[in-house]
């Protein structure tokens, strides 16, 4: 049900990252409180998860659009803060989202081109906002966690992949039967569905029992000034349209623990859609510091209404 302390109508500002959607809660949106953003994000989830729904789940969603809530920073110097949902729950952290966030931010006049920050719950990220709708984005620091772990995966046998942390949990997987095409799509998620579940069945996680929930395999690049090409399957049961930011830092985190990119190299990360970001990295010990940059585009100013008496009013979640 809607809360009585949220209003009935929400603003939105709603954009694309190289095709996969973010949608900016603008105006309307719970009173998280004064805390860090860890901490508001945690009430987000305890007290206000219908507003989730609502705003990123059908009637006035689908299973691909990914909500970011505006908020105030805890640190005056970032240009806002921001916590990340979809249709299923949260996200520490969204590359292509916050791609999206600062050309909407730009589009609301709120933030002019140049470099800016962004807190999130899993940090502050370093952001600048360029010509041609061109956001790069300094993602958190970056690492892999384990390599070459081998899950049994009913119907698929066995597939080995590595456990890498980039903002969110990943586990990514370089030699496998699939082809990355449109036309494989069904194919493909169903494979990463049964690749999670197997994950968690087997107690395969990130570091301190976090759950994996992104899974991301990798293939020939269809344009050959790309370097590779993915399928990343996000949480809940939509795929990234976009090349995945945190995605492209984490196979990045990989590839520097091999020793196969260096800093100042650019790794362009073709999409499933054949879209592209480019990345680079600044190492930090055994972990990176990883940059993407991407472009959106503003795709619509709406206002999202919750009628007390629709069955409807906090979204359909299947």
């Amino acid at each position: 049900m809607v809360s009585a302390e949220r209003s009935k109508q929400v603003q939105v500002l709603d954009s694309h990252t190289e095709g996969e959607p973010t949608r900016v809660v603008v105006e309307g949106g719970p009173d998280l409180g004064q805390g860090t953003l860890a901490e508001r994000l945690q009430v987000f989830r305890d007290r206000y998860d219908g507003f989730r729904s609502g705003v990123t789940c059908e009637p006035r969603g689908s299973e691909v659009v990914v909500g970011a809530l505006l908020c105030e920073p805890s640190n005056p110097e970032c240009a806002a803060g921001v916590i990340f949902f979809n249709d299923v729950g949260y996200l520490g952290m969204c590359g292509h989202g916050t791609i999206g966030l600062v050309r909407s931010l730009e589009y609301l006049g709120r933030i002019k081109p140049g470099k800016h920050r962004i807190e999130t719950p899993v940090g502050e990220v370093g952001v600048e906002l360029k010509a041609g709708g061109r956001v790069s984005v300094s993602n958190v620091l970056s690492y892999r966690y384990r390599t070459a772990v081998p899950v049994e995966v009913p119907g698929l046998g066995t597939l080995t992949g590595d456990i890498a942390w980039a903002g969110n949990w990943f586990f990514l997987i370089g030699e496998h039967p699939f082809e990355l095409t449109m036309e494989r799509r069904a194919e493909l998620i169903a494979a990463t569905h049964a690749i999670r579940a197997a994950l968690s069945a087997s107690g395969i996680t990130g570091a301190d029992g976090a759950l994996i929930d992104h899974i991301e395999l990798f293939g020939k690049p269809e344009h050959a000034e790309n370097s590779s090409r993915n399928f990343v399957l996000c949480p809940g049961a939509s795929f990234d349209r976009s090349p995945c930011g945190t995605g492209t830092s984490a196979k990045m985190a990989c590839l520097y623990a091999d020793g196969k990119l260096a800093e100042g190299e650019v790794w362009r990360q073709e999409g499933f859609l054949g879209t592209h970001f480019s990345g680079s990295i600044e190492a930090r010990g055994e972990a990176i510091l990883p940059t993407i940059e991407g472009r959106a585009w503003i795709t619509g100013k709406s206002v999202l209404v919750f009628e007390d008496d629709d069955p409807f009013v906090g979204g359909i979640e299947f």
